[in-house]
Formats: C-alpha cells, sequence, structure tokens
C-alpha cells in the first residue's frame, strides 16, 4: 500500500471515501480494508453510528469487489502494467 500524503489525499474525489466529510479513503483495496477494519473499530467504541459503519462497509465491499485500482489519475503511467489478452 503506498502512503497516502495530505496533498494526494486532497486530490483524491469525493467518491473515493466512504465515511462523512471526506473520512475512510477507500481509493484502492489496501484502504478498503483499512477502512473497514477502522470503522468496525469507531463503532465498537462509539465513535460512529452502527448505520455509518455500515454504509463505510458498504462502499469499501464495492472497491474490494472490483479487479483493481479504481480511481487512476494519470491512465499512460499504468500501462506498463496491464496485461494484454
Amino acid at each position: 500500500m503506498a502512503k497516502l500524503t495530505p496533498k494526494a489525499r486532497k486530490a483524491l474525489p469525493a467518491s473515493d471515501f466512504a465515511g462523512p466529510n471526506r473520512s475512510y479513503p477507500v481509493q484502492d483495496k489496501s484502504h478498503a480494508k483499512l477502512a473497514k477494519s477502522g470503522a468496525s473499530r469507531a463503532e465498537h467504541v462509539g465513535n460512529i453510528s452502527k448505520a455509518t459503519e455500515k454504509a463505510i462497509d458498504r462502499k469499501a465491499d464495492k472497491v474490494l469487489s472490483k479487479g483493481g485500482h479504481h480511481s487512476i489519475k494519470n491512465p499512460e503511467s499504468h500501462l506498463g502494467k496491464l496485461k494484454h489478452a
């Protein structure tokens, strides 16, 4: 998992966050797993509601069910990594 710097986080579209106020980034599978874990902990200690936890889980599950990174900023930089059929 790549470190998400403050600058990179700010550049992410709102759709790459699962929680309110741009919380719980889910721009890739690693962050989606962390979001689910963090939301579970936050709900357990009473920092978020069960409904918010479920909403975060749903959004993270969508990312986890996809084939890969869903928010590529510069697709050309990833061309060499793609497998061609």
